[in-house]
């Protein structure tokens, strides 16, 4: 078998479709869809179930991806220590990414790693931060911004900053909101993020502190959608205090005062490949971008 079999073996179970695939990997579908039966017939197992909506992973291929992700992943770190040798880093980084680039310094980032370091190629994954901390510690993702505490050995970190929420709720209801107790905000409409996401676990044991649960949920996984249906009339919902404070000075939304829920915006990648050259640097580029707020940050 071959690397590059491997390889598209993992991009299709990651993206569930030949298509999608074959443009991440900047080959022809037909290409792709040889590559995976030839690798089906060395390995005499069927990978994946065919269908109209796109590539399933059998019993089988479940069980051979992550060995196939191993060998991906360990070529990749030969490749980048050998590139090291001659001074220059190489490789590709699948990078997890949350709410908007602005707060993240994406841009600030990726201008000074095409400079420092133009072999270096980073892909960047839009995640919910529960769903990327995972896929690092996985192994489906070599780094990734996230929001909360750690919980895994394998996984390293570099704190960044503290980020604060704030509960926001739409403008008319200011009679129902200013000076409400605990009680009364829980039993409003909330709309939170997805159980995995960091954003809801806040909201979460921010009221199971108190004994309560919101009452009834609406369920939006992006940020800027919550705003927008914070901002439109539908519930409650906690929101970025930068965000928050911006829409209450539009008169948009109204806030909470009692609330002033922490997090930490944290970079983290898998322990056990800290050493290998690409990944070094990215998190060295990390960082630069935040020499001051790291060391404000437990």
């Amino acid at each position: 078998m071959e690397l590059y079999q491997l390889r598209s073996f993992a991009a299709v179970a990651e993206l569930g479709h030949l298509t999608r695939a074959a443009e991440r990997l900047h080959v022809s579908q037909p290409a792709l869809s040889a590559q995976i039966r030839a690798l089906e017939e060395t390995l005499g197992v069927t990978l994946f179930e065919r269908g109209s909506s796109g590539m399933s992973l059998t019993a089988a291929g479940r069980r051979l991806l992550p060995a196939a992700r191993d060998v991906v992943a360990k070529a990749a770190a030969l490749r980048g220590v050998a590139q090291s040798m001659h001074g220059d880093v190489a490789g590709r980084l699948s990078v997890g990414t949350l709410a908007d680039p602005h707060v993240l310094r994406l841009g600030e980032m990726l201008a000074v790693a095409r400079d420092r370091h133009p072999l270096l190629e980073i892909e960047l994954h839009h995640e919910v931060s529960g769903a990327a901390f995972a896929k690092v510690r996985d192994g489906e993702l070599d780094a990734s911004f996230y929001y909360g505490p750690l919980g895994h050995p394998g996984v390293a970190s570099a704190p960044l900053r503290t980020l604060v929420y704030r509960v926001a709720a739409p403008a008319a209801w200011r009679g129902r909101v200013d000076d409400a107790s605990d009680a009364e905000i829980a039993a409003l409409p909330w709309i939170m993020t997805p159980p995995i996401s960091t954003h809801h676990a806040l909201a979460t044991h921010f009221f199971a502190a108190r004994g309560l649960a919101p009452a009834s949920v609406v369920e939006a996984d992006n940020e800027v959608v919550i705003r927008s249906l914070v901002v439109s009339g539908v519930g409650v919902a906690l929101l970025r205090e930068d965000v928050a404070l911006a829409a209450a000075s539009d008169g948009e939304v109204v806030l909470w005062e009692p609330a002033h829920i922490e997090t930490t915006l944290q970079f983290i990648w898998p322990d056990a490949r800290s050493a290998e050259p690409a990944l070094a640097a990215l998190v060295a580029l990390v960082r630069e971008r935040w020499p001051q707020e790291q060391g404000s940050v437990a």
